[in-house]
């Protein structure tokens, strides 16, 4: 019988470098994405998959994260005077929405580095990791989905989406077998291979589910360039023990962490919105593009 998947982590210790100056005070995990912030997507995917702990891995100049999920209690007070009985609720609504955590990564060394400080956090369960960079809009939540896919087959499974054409080189591709529509058996990983050498159009994306080795495969996997432990080399290292699945999503990935994908999910999430979409839509007819 699977564990139960009850826990997920957070990297949120990244520079943000790519979104500066924004990203000089604040960190890129806040942005917002027409009126929430980009990790809000996240957590809240991951507590409509059925998660029931949190932890978020912080660095330096991250408090503004911590303060948006916690209570504020002057300015619920003030919206329950001034009868804003719906913006009160929506704020109330995002310090009950999970048990969160937060520890520090002191030095930004990868994102296998990151998930290695959750190691106390997981202890010896099964769990999940999710990239707030990456927003997946689907009707059935994305961790949802690779869930599904885990308790069916108990190992390790990675979100993968397929990229068509030279993009491919930007991201970490697999080599793999259909083994059910839309389910691989992952034979091998290469992190941003050249597009004619790339072994697949199927690039990893922000979502995994991790057995607690996985910390055993960081511990043994050297820092690559910029002395950065790259989760990919871990992965790789623990694909020689164990069957690894990657899930192929349903849905729309946006990815958030570069400025073109930001406008774009930040249109595409306007346009659905009930409140905004038709005087939107109108105005973007307008300019003749």
């Amino acid at each position: 019988m699977a564990h139960k998947i009850r826990k997920a982590v957070f990297p949120a210790a990244g520079l943000g470098t790519r979104f500066l100056p924004a990203t000089k005070a604040s960190p890129k995990e806040m942005l917002p994405l027409v009126d929430k912030p980009l990790i809000q997507y996240s957590v809240e995917e991951a507590v409509a998959s059925g998660i029931e702990s949190l932890l978020i891995i912080t660095g330096r100049d991250k408090a503004a994260i911590e303060n948006h999920f916690d209570i504020s209690f002057e300015l619920e007070e003030l919206l329950k005077d001034k009868n804003k009985d719906e913006l009160f609720e929506q704020v109330r609504s995002i310090s009950d929405i999970a048990r969160i955590s937060y520890t520090r990564q002191k030095q930004a060394l990868g994102l296998g580095h990151a998930i290695y400080q959750a190691k106390d956090f997981v202890g010896d369960e099964p769990f999940a990791a999710l990239l707030a960079d990456d927003v997946i809009d689907a009707e059935r939540p994305a961790l949802a989905q690779m869930i599904d896919v885990y308790e069916r087959f108990e190992a390790p499974v990675i979100a993968t989406m397929q990229v068509e054409g030279e993009a491919i080189s930007r991201f970490g591709v697999i080599d793999a077998d259909e083994v059910e529509a839309g389910v691989y058996r992952i034979k091998g990983m290469v992190e941003k291979p050249a597009f004619e050498n790339a072994p697949s159009d199927l690039a990893i994306v922000g979502r995994y589910i991790f057995t607690p080795d996985i910390f055993e495969a960081i511990e043994e996997t050297k820092p690559g360039s910029g002395g950065e432990i790259q989760i990919t080399d871990a992965m790789q290292k623990l694909l020689a023990k164990r069957p690894f699945y990657a899930v192929r999503l349903e849905g729309t990935r946006h990815d958030a962490g570069d400025k073109l994908g930001f406008l774009i999910a930040t249109v595409e999430y306007a346009l659905k919105r009930p409140d905004l979409g038709d005087d939107f839509r109108r105005y973007l007819r307008s300019l003749g593009l």
